[in-house]
């Protein structure tokens, strides 16, 4: 006996219940009370015996935090049914519940593309909004970076700054498309220009009107820009910034260079590793085509996908220094303050905010120079920290870089330690005031920190594995103390000429 598409629609609904309620360890029974229905009628709609409401359909889902996968199924199974009434047009009210709360722009559907062409890359960027807020939204921001040699980065600093890139050659074009097949052109204003880095507002508007993205409305926007080879390393990320329902990446580059493609992800509780599922390829005449995809991927994840071309020798890398030169001395000359020097000893003084607010900036301008300077001299792949005495100033301040060279550092003012996990681990760590060697050090892998603001109100942020070691760190040295005072008596250092694990990151 054959079944109606109805059917088979109800049959996928009732699977994705049972499916979402297993996962989580949940008796029919216990749903239903979670839900507000009566304990059987659980049991009903899994059994086949009811057909899904709306009002259940939507139960369900914020229960069991299905990521929109329950609503899909009885939006699949209500279109049928309207259909098969007459109403084969009917909106159905837009899905909240899989959202996260005080969401406001969401992103469901990206694909991001590009392309090696003879001229060099050219990246298409498309994106299916819904806006689940309560305000218009009038503008998207956006952003384009560069890096050229990734596994070296003061070469690439001193290279971007030679050859800087520019808004004029990303020769930028941006266009919504509200669904009717009418392609708004969408002005943009810039917002950040560095060398290697640009962030951009494309506005919901140009020469001719203005079209906002409303409450409850959808818009696929898509912009596209260009960059040189010689400015473009062989490398191209994706960041989730907003709620995204699913990410597709593809990469379009030239069969006769040979290009081996491969992947790693990152987010906010994992350390870099592979991405989950493999990149496919195909190819297409002299073209070969990659392609990744994922679904519902975490907020603030990145995706990153990598290349090199075996048609192609490697390019040739700076010279090495010269061998004699200590990495202490390197960085004595760059102006950090080395081991021995009785302000490394010494608990830093804290700033009066807001009295002293320009005095604490200007110390914070310098230590940010600092890093800029010092990414010339080392890849710090692990990420890197400067607090104020390593400059020679007794003040409370530092500033951490990430590993993701992306992420904003975070500055600390008058920081200290208010909590610390029970579990601690033991890394390697290096020290710009002592980088001839490298010692095993065990850290706490969450620190809750309590530092100031601007204006003297005091908060707590959270810090957990690479980031916490990074910040604990920083704060060690406010308070007079080096990583070797941390490590475990007898435990030796290593020479940084014998260490393996520099260019690599921490691994949790």
């Amino acid at each position: 006996m054959t079944t109606s598409p109805l059917d088979r629609a109800a049959d996928s609904f009732a699977t994705e219940l049972a499916r979402q309620r297993n996962a989580r360890g949940l008796s029919k029974k216990q749903l239903a009370v979670l839900m507000g229905f009566d304990p059987s009628y659980v049991s009903h709609v899994e059994g086949r015996r009811h057909r899904p409401t709306e009002d259940f359909a939507r139960r369900a889902e914020a229960v069991l935090e299905a990521s929109g996968a329950i609503w899909q199924r009885f939006r699949e199974y209500d279109d049928l049914r309207q259909a098969r009434n007459g109403h084969p047009h009917r909106e159905l009210p837009q899905p909240g519940q899989w959202l996260p709360p005080g969401t406001g722009l969401v992103v469901e559907r990206e694909l991001a593309s590009l392309t090696h062409t003879d001229e060099g890359y050219r990246c298409v960027i498309r994106r299916e909004l819904y806006n689940a807020g309560t305000e218009p939204v009038t503008r998207y921001l956006v952003r384009v970076a560069v890096d050229r040699y990734p596994s070296d980065p003061g070469r690439s600093n001193r290279h971007h700054r030679e050859h800087p890139l520019t808004f004029a050659e990303l020769q930028l074009r941006a266009h919504r498309d509200d669904g009717s097949g009418e392609r708004e052109p969408m002005h943009w204003r810039a917002k950040h220009d560095r060398d290697a880095f640009k962030e951009i507002w494309l506005l919901f508007e140009n020469g001719d009107r203005r079209f906002p993205l409303y409450p409850g409305d959808r818009a696929t926007i898509e912009y596209a820009y260009r960059v040189g080879a010689e400015k473009w390393g062989p490398w191209f990320q994706r960041a989730v910034r907003l709620p995204t329902r699913q990410l597709a990446v593809r990469l379009d580059l030239p069969a006769t260079l040979d290009p081996q493609v491969w992947g790693a992800e990152t987010s906010l509780s994992a350390e870099e590793g592979p991405l989950r599922t493999p990149v496919q390829r195909h190819d297409e005449g002299d073209r070969a085509v990659f392609d990744w995809q994922t679904d519902d991927p975490p907020l603030n994840a990145r995706y990153r996908m990598q290349w090199r071309f075996r048609g192609r020798p490697e390019p040739e890398h700076d010279p090495a220094p010269d061998d004699r030169v200590r990495p202490s001395d390197r960085m004595r000359a760059a102006g950090v303050v080395q081991r021995g020097d009785d302000l490394l000893h010494q608990p830093a003084l804290p700033f009066d905010l807001p009295a002293e607010e320009p005095v604490a900036r200007g110390v914070v301008d310098r230590l940010a120079a600092a890093l800029v300077r010092l990414d010339e001299l080392h890849p710090f792949s692990k990420g890197v920290g400067i607090a104020a005495p390593q400059l020679g100033i007794d003040r409370a301040a530092a500033v951490v870089r990430p590993p993701d060279r992306a992420a904003e550092p975070v500055v600390l003012l008058n920081p200290r330690i208010v909590d610390v996990s029970p579990d601690t681990d033991e890394q390697y760590e290096g020290c710009l005031s002592f980088f001839d060697h490298r010692g095993l050090v065990p850290r706490p892998l969450r620190v809750d920190v309590e530092h100031a603001q601007w204006d003297g109100s005091r908060i707590i942020t959270s810090y957990e594995y690479g980031m916490a070691r990074l910040v604990a760190h920083e704060i060690d040295h406010l308070e007079g103390l080096l990583y070797v005072d941390r490590m475990t008596p007898g435990v030796p250092l290593v020479p940084v000429e014998e260490y393996r694990e520099t260019g690599r990151p921490w691994r949790y």
